[in-house]
Parts: structure tokens; C-alpha cells; sequence
């Protein structure tokens, strides 16, 4: 399946149908009068979030998505039938953006969730609505409002705990394939990865997912190489690990041409937790890692550690730099939706709202 992060699509709610104008005139029934109903409500656009979904080639040839008008009313008091909704299923991690990309509209990060983005148009009133004591055959109706319609774009953000960077060909997809049961694209050549991949990785009895995305380049701000587009999809993760390619001549110019690019980008990327690992240890004379690994120190400030996806030297000590960041990520979000819980939780009874509110049970205290 192709990977597409990124469309444009077309979304329209449903109108409202109209009202009907009608009479009863029925042989040997003593009373008439008007019976019109009023028309059905349009449908709304839903967006809904689902599992197994990780590329949004589904809206790369679909468009336009319109969601089905409300029927018109007849007579007899019959109203008409709802229009049916437009439900688009999207990947966890789909935001939806305004046409300029300026503002997200909304941003879909747990499965099952589901966002009504558009309402449907209300339906007409038909001539009954309109019947009082000194207007009994009103002749009035009204047509349905009009749907909500816009251009939006769809932009996914893939949901992972760790994400890796680096420039091309440092070892990124060794890495990951190493780790996890991943199989992504390995060549000796730059740009073998061309969309972001996705790995799970086990320490222990834990689980987190990597995300590895195509190498960066100077100048990808500005649209160099593969661009920094796909920076995006480690927005959200809680650590980074930052390979640094062993065999290059100078391994700490390689870290700072990445960390200019993640500035460029913002984001808070240049401000997430950042693991930074020398790769490739494997290519190089055992003598001269002590020196590239303090050349790289030097350049950061703090410990770099030291690993080969091909001999497997220094992944568990790379795994257990990630499992921790991760495990702090996510106690913080489980804390977060505690109280997010606690804080919308009703009292328990009428008297423990009287007592915090100073109020009685039916909301005001007499004077």
C-alpha cells in the first residue's frame, strides 16, 4: 500500500428539506385543516478515528465527500426522513487543517473517537408549524437551510514513543530493523527511505513504538533533498534518538547540520528529549571510537553512546535510553486524563452540590 500523509478533500453537510404545504380534506371527517410537515434534517460530516489505517491513500482518488440531504415533508404530518451522514475513517494521529494549513480544526489521537466537524442543515417548517388560533389555513412553508460545505486538508502525524533522525545513511533503518520486526528498504545509498516507517520494540515486559523517517540533509528547511516534511510525524513522540553515521570525517558537523534543521522546522522538536547514539562502530578501527565519540561529546555537552545494528554491539543500552523517556511520557498522560476525569466528574448528591455552591438542590435559595 502506498504511504500518503497528506490530501485535500472537499467536505459538504447535508440540506435541510423543505417544508410541505398540504390540507386535510378527508369525506366525512368533521375537521380539516392544515397537515404539512416539516422537512428532514441534513446529514453532518463525522470524522471518525479507526485502528489498523497508518496512510491516507484512501483520500488520494475520493475527493469529494457530501453528505445526503434531509427528505421533504409531506402530508398527513409526516415529516421527513434525516439525510445520512458522511463518516470519513481516518488513521490515529490525522489532524485537520483550514485551507490555508494555518489552523488545526481538529486532531484525532485515540481510537474510537469520533468528531461531528459539520452539522446538517435544519429542516423547513411545514404549514402546520404555522397554524394559530386566528390564522387556521396558513399557506406558509419554508425550504431547508442550506449545509456547511469547505475545503480542508488532511494532514497524518504517526503516533510513536520514540522517534529516530539523522542524516541520510546513518544507519536509521539498520537500526530499526534490528529492533523490531520492521522491514524497511536497506541500501548502501542515501534516501533508501522515501516515507516513514513504523517498528515495536520490547525492554523487558514493556512495548513502544519507533518511528523512522527519511534522512535529512542541509538545506531540508528549504525544501533540500526529501524536505522536511516528514519531520512531522515525530512531533509527537517523547524521546529522539539522533544517529550519528561513525564513518563520516566529522561526525559532530553531522550533528549540527540535524540540529539546525529541527530549529528551522519548530515544532518543540529541537526541545524534546534527545538520545544521541554513534552508529556504525562496526566500520571503524576499534582505536578510533574513543576519539570520535569524544569529538561528538565535545560538540553536545553530554554522554553519547555507542552501537551497531549489524553486530548488535550497544542496542540494549540504546532501548533502555528510550524505555525511560517513554515510560515518563506516558504517566504523564495517564495523569493527565485523571484529572481530567476528576475535574468533570459530578457531585455525588443534591446536598454536596448545596454545600460547595451555597445554593439549594434546585439551583437558587430564597431571599
Amino acid at each position: 500500500m502506498k504511504f500518503l500523509d497528506q490530501a485535500k478533500v472537499f467536505l459538504k453537510s447535508g440540506d435541510g428539506g423543505p417544508g410541505c404545504v398540504s390540507f386535510r380534506r378527508e369525506a366525512f371527517i368533521e375537521y380539516g385543516g392544515p397537515d404539512g410537515g416539516d422537512g428532514g434534517r441534513g446529514g453532518a460530516v463525522v470524522l471518525e478515528c479507526v485502528d489498523g489505517l497508518n496512510t491516507l491513500i484512501d483520500y488520494r482518488y475520493q475527493q469529494h465527500f457530501k453528505a445526503d440531504s434531509g427528505r421533504p415533508g409531506s402530508g398527513g404530518n409526516r415529516s421527513g426522513a434525516s439525510g445520512g451522514d458522511s463518516v470519513l475513517r481516518l488513521p490515529v494521529g490525522t489532524q485537520v487543517l483550514d485551507d490555508e494549513r494555518e489552523h488545526v480544526i481538529a486532531d484525532l489521537t485515540k481510537v474510537g473517537e469520533r468528531i461531528v466537524l459539520m452539522k446538517g442543515g435544519d429542516g423547513g417548517f411545514g404549514n402546520a408549524h404555522y397554524k394559530t388560533s386566528t390564522n387556521q389555513a396558513p399557506r406558509k412553508s419554508l425550504p431547508g437551510w442550506p449545509g456547511e460545505e469547505m475545503w480542508v486538508w488532511l494532514r497524518l502525524k504517526l503516533i510513536a514513543d520514540a522517534g529516530l533522525i539523522g542524516l541520510p545513511n546513518a544507519g536509521k533503518s539498520t537500526f530499526l530493523s534490528s529492533v523490531t520486526r520492521a522491514r524497511p528498504k536497506i541500501a548502501d545509498y542515501p534516501f533508501t527511505t522515501l516515507h516513514p516507517g513504523l517498528g515495536v520494540a520490547t525492554v523487558g515486559k514493556e512495548e513502544f513504538v519507533i518511528a523512522d523517517i527519511p534522512g535529512l540533509i542541509e538545506g531540508a528547511s528549504e525544501g533540500a533533498g526529501l524536505g522536511h516534511r516528514f519531520l512531522g510525524h515525530v512531533e509527537r513522540c517523547a524521546v529522539l534518538l539522533h544517529l550519528v553515521d561513525a564513518t563520516q570525517n566529522d561526525p559532530a558537523a553531522a550533528y549540527r547540520t540535524v540540529r539546525q534543521e529541527l530549529e528551522e522546522y519548530g515544532g518543540g522538536l529541537s526541545d524534546k528529549q534527545e538520545i544521541v547514539a554513534l552508529s556504525k562502530i562496526d566500520s571503524v578501527p576499534e582505536e578510533d571510537i574513543p576519539v570520535l565519540v569524544d569529538m561528538v561529546q565535545e560538540e553536545i555537552g553530554r554522554e553519547v553512546i555507542t552501537l551497531s545494528a549489524i553486530s548488535g554491539a550497544g542496542l540494549d543500552t540504546a532501548l533502555s535510553a528510550l524505555i525511560g523517556p517513554v515510560q515518563e511520557a506516558r504517566r504523564a498522560r495517564k495523569d493527565a486524563a485523571a484529572k481530567d476525569d476528576t475535574d468533570f466528574s459530578e457531585p455525588e448528591d443534591e446536598t454536596e452540590a448545596s454545600e460547595e455552591t451555597g445554593k439549594t438542590g434546585a439551583g437558587w435559595s430564597p431571599v
